[in-house]
């Protein structure tokens, strides 16, 4: 059988293969190469927002924000209005499998190469302690 007949077959039967599954699950749906800052669960949930992701949400464009569902709204809300004060789209991402990120802040098509995507306080080391534990 011809190979592009075989790729419509397995499409129609498995749908279309996704690029990178393991990262999307771990960032909850988007890929590293696009990320601006991730934060874990916990730092999230700590009151208030953090300033790189407010600053990264002022000063790029075409971004998009997914949140953790496993958290409850009063931990996300505020990053949530503010998106939508700015007229970013977000996505509430229910992870299939454990993951220590809350909250990724990322552009929606084009990579970006970040170098340092984390903020790397106590919280950050706390939680990839335990997500270590856990995988």
């Amino acid at each position: 059988m011809d190979q592009k007949v075989q790729d419509i077959i397995d499409r129609a039967i498995y749908g279309t293969p996704e690029i990178k599954p393991e990262e999307r699950q771990l960032f909850l749906t988007t890929i590293l190469e696009r990320i601006h800052i991730a934060l874990t669960k916990r730092q999230v949930i700590h009151k208030g927002m953090y300033s790189e992701a407010l600053q990264i949400m002022k000063t790029k464009s075409n971004l998009h924000l997914y949140v953790n569902s496993n958290l409850n709204y009063g931990n996300y809300s505020n990053y949530i209005q503010e998106a939508n004060k700015i007229g970013i789209r977000f996505t509430i991402v229910t992870p299939q499998k454990q993951t220590p990120f809350g909250l990724v802040l990322a552009t929606e098509s084009q990579a970006i190469n970040g170098n340092d995507i984390f903020v790397k306080d106590d919280l950050f080391e706390r939680d990839m302690e335990e997500s270590a534990t856990n995988f």
